[in-house]
């Protein structure tokens, strides 16, 4: 694989051990509990978890809503502040330090983690399609926009083409589209890595560091807004029919996670129910409010984007079904960044979370 000189892929394995020496050294601190008013008076809940995600993509958006709106303390668990992580390698190694006790991630993430630690469980589905675009920028030159997926993908070689880090979605994305035309990530295009600061990764397509992105929503709406680039490949618009269904925003954790807090994690996971019943059902000005309060900085053009396609996105209950979940399995089975995953009865503890929803 090609890649910039100060960003050398190392693979997943050793990004995670090297992470998690970060990890163990401390600079990950455990979120204090916080509390929480239920009936006028102030109460401190009975529970808490430390709980992290990679960014602060659209994904993460239910999240913010449970811990917004008080349906953390609602269900007697307090969460305090969430680190942004930055890599699914760092976010799976502050979960196997036990720095945090729930992780909040894409896909790929807990596939991955599958190797080092067969505990490794999903939880509950943030986002039920594949929110990774494809963003071209002012130096991209190919087939427009316009053209058949084949056109589009063979346009992608001999480009430099960012992504949050190696072993991401991001890079699982960009493999999979190369598959489909024979080529590969390794020798035809140059991936740059970019952690997942959006800001800099707009920045990276806008001084032609890089000629297109792989990176979550809602970079590729603030690029056409900023008028800096476009969504040149997306599977939420249906540009790939494959990814229209799949676990690819999830919250996961690990067996030994559910056995030692099991109540707190039940609790956050009806926590993300109540939030992404409240993303559907609430009035779409309310829900417009929260996700500027999200993401503050983010103009009203982006956000107006976001809005229109965002209840399309994430799911009205978190519940994963067996069919997205095998989805997600044969797409990074493609894209080269597993050889072997579990089958959903032992990924999707079931049982436990049918009887953590009932009534949601």
């Amino acid at each position: 694989m090609r890649c910039d000189s100060t960003n050398r892929y190392t693979g997943f394995i050793s990004g995670f051990f090297m992470a998690l020496g970060v990890v163990a050294g401390g600079l990950i601190t455990p979120p204090a509990t916080y509390a929480a008013s239920t009936d006028g008076t102030a109460t401190k809940p009975s529970m808490s978890l430390n709980v992290g995600q990679i960014s602060d993509s659209v994904a993460f958006f239910p999240i913010f809503v449970a811990k917004k709106e008080g349906f953390f303390a609602k269900h007697d668990l307090a969460v305090g502040d969430i680190p942004l992580l930055g890599t699914g390698a760092k976010l799976a190694a502050a979960l196997q330090s036990g720095s945090i006790d729930v992780a909040g991630g894409n896909g790929t993430d807990p596939l991955n983690l599958y190797r080092a630690n067969k505990g490794t469980r999903m939880i509950a589905q943030l986002v039920n399609t594949y929110y990774v675009d494809i963003i071209t920028g002012p130096s991209f030159s190919g087939a427009p926009q316009s053209a058949s997926l084949a056109d589009k993908v063979k346009s992608l070689k001999g480009k430099k083409i960012g992504i949050t880090g190696p072993g991401s979605g991001t890079q699982a994305l960009v493999n999979f589209l190369l598959g489909t035309q024979g080529l590969k990530s390794s020798t035809d295009v140059t991936l740059v890595s970019l952690g997942s600061n959006m800001t800099g990764a707009l920045g990276a397509l806008k001084t032609r560091r890089v000629d297109a992105l792989s990176f979550p929503q809602p970079v590729g709406q603030q690029a056409e807004a900023k008028h800096i680039g476009e969504i040149y490949i997306s599977p939420t618009r249906g540009d790939i029919p494959q990814f229209t269904h799949m676990v690819h925003g999830v919250v996961f954790t690990t067996q030994d996670m559910i056995n030692k807090k099991g109540a707190a994690v039940g609790a956050f996971v009806r926590a993300i129910a109540d939030a992404e019943h409240y993303i559907h059902d609430a009035d779409p000005k309310a829900v417009r409010a929260l996700f500027k309060t999200y993401r503050p900085a983010m103009d009203d053009e982006t956000i107006d984007r976001l809005m229109a396609i965002l209840r399309s996105e994430i799911p009205a209950q978190p519940g994963i079904s067996e069919a997205d979940y095998n989805s997600e399995v044969q797409f990074n089975l493609k894209s080269g960044l597993i050889t072997e995953a579990p089958d959903y009865a032992t990924m999707v503890p079931t049982k436990w979370l049918d009887s953590v929803l009932g009534g949601h």
